[in-house]
């Protein structure tokens, strides 16, 4: 059977994101909320 893996790593393992995006994904995880009515699950952002 042939190899059909790359050499080359396709992603860099040190990848890290930026001190911008940490703080938009942990403010967005603080201000979402969620609400069940019934048997639906509301979403809502308090922004």
């Amino acid at each position: 059977m042939a190899k059909i893996y790359s050499e080359k790593k396709l992603v860099e393992t040190s990848m890290k994101p930026k001190k911008e995006t940490i703080s938009f994904l942990l403010n967005y995880s603080k201000a979402l909320s969620f609400l069940k009515v019934g048997k639906m699950k509301i979403e809502t952002i308090a922004n």
